[in-house]
């Protein structure tokens, strides 16, 4: 008889127990989902990241210039992934889990070297990556480059 009520109780105990995950596991997706636009620019001197809402509204902008005080370090990639790291805090501190990111480099040049690092330190963060668009304008023979006909001699 004894035996058999405490099988009956720790069915009911671990019944429980799973009823307490399920209940947590639908707290955690009922969570409130902020998404955000992370505008990442990149060039060859610096890296600026600039984070807003859905309306445009600005909730961070960080440069690597506010990071180091060398200037010859801004667009270095252990330096964007800081000032990645320095934007997403006050994005996190607002509730924002999600984003959508647009890079964008110099026109015709491309982006710079702190890119793809200030992409991986904003997943590492903690946000969910929804997309990553390349905003980069392409020059179409627009006005002529400067340097005269024969280039720029070094």
């Amino acid at each position: 008889m004894e035996k058999q009520q405490e099988t009956v109780e720790t069915k009911k105990s671990s019944e429980e127990d799973i009823n307490k995950e399920f209940e947590e596991e639908k707290t955690l997706k009922n969570k409130e989902e902020r998404a955000g636009i992370a505008y990442i620019y990149s060039s060859s001197n610096n890296t600026i990241i600039h984070i807003t809402d859905l309306a445009g509204n600005t909730i961070s902008r960080v440069s690597g210039g506010m990071v180091t005080k060398h200037s010859r370090l801004k667009s270095n990639p252990t330096v964007s992934m800081f000032v990645a790291k320095k934007a997403a805090e006050r994005a996190i501190d607002l509730g924002f889990n999600k984003l959508y990111i647009r890079m964008r480099g110099q026109t015709g040049i491309g982006h710079g070297p702190g890119a793809h690092a200030a992409v991986k330190s904003l997943a590492k963060a903690g946000f969910t990556i929804v997309s990553i668009l390349d905003t980069t304008k392409v020059a179409r023979g627009g006005p002529k480059k400067k340097g005269g006909k024969r280039g720029r001699r070094v």
